[in-house]
């Protein structure tokens, strides 16, 4: 099969903000390997879907190896799944701290490390973290120090890998939603979670998807941190 077309990696990528990036790359004429715990086979011939648990090695290293194997190459990869908890610190159990680590932090240090020694052997290839903008701005009706522990590790790992790998022609920056509409928010929440953001309301899924082309299309652009909160992080 032809390797000219350039290929994206998804994460968590059966539903919400990673069914829509998987779409969005799809118009854009990547082909795509698909990861989620639960995904189904696409009748897209230029979908590859891999069932896993991005929190086993061994799902990062099936997903690279099998995109290699049916596309030729990758080119970008998007840490789209993770994990998101919120309880007061003291009510947090060793469960929820396991769970959240594994997914949001080992996750990424797996699918990250794997796809970087294959963009190595091109010369290029760009990564993108889907982090949050509760990093940047605690609040106390929303308690969630392991949002904080884990995606602002992911945070700064971004910075660092960015200029880590820049001469090597590897772009990393991230995404830092604010509380998105998505299947995970009832409607009868969003009145009030729309009053978290300056802006009045919530985040779309497709605020998150442009925010990803953008940095996709934006070639100057590492290290970054794009805030897509509707003005949570710059104030109250």
């Amino acid at each position: 099969m032809s390797s000219e077309r350039k290929v994206a990696v998804i994460t968590g990528a059966s539903q919400g903000i990673g069914a829509a990036v998987v779409d969005a790359y799809r118009g854009r004429n990547y082909r795509i390997v698909a990861i989620a715990r639960s995904i189904r086979q696409s009748d897209d011939p230029d979908i590859l879907a891999i069932p896993g648990d991005v929190a086993e090695r061994s799902t990062a290293e099936r997903a690279i190896a099998e995109g290699v194997a049916r596309f030729g190459r990758i080119d970008t990869l998007i840490n789209n799944a993770g994990l998101f908890i919120a309880k007061p610190f003291t009510q947090y159990s060793e469960g929820d701290y396991a769970t959240v680590l594994s997914v949001n932090l080992a996750g990424f240090f797996h699918m990250t490390q794997v796809a970087i020694s294959e963009m190595e052997n091109r010369g290029s290839g760009h990564i993108v973290q889907i982090t949050t903008s509760l990093i940047d701005h605690a609040n106390s009706n929303l308690p969630s120090v392991l949002a904080s522990l884990t995606k602002g590790g992911l945070d700064a790992a971004t910075r660092s890998l960015a200029i880590e790998y820049a001469k090597r022609g590897i772009r990393v920056n991230a995404v830092a939603p604010g509380v998105i509409k998505t299947p995970m928010h009832p409607v009868e929440t969003h009145q009030a979670l729309g009053g978290l953001h300056p802006l009045g309301r919530m985040g779309e899924i497709t605020d998150i998807v442009d925010a990803i082309l953008y940095l996709e299309s934006a070639p100057f652009v590492t290290g970054e941190t794009l805030h897509v909160d509707g003005g949570q992080s710059a104030g109250h």
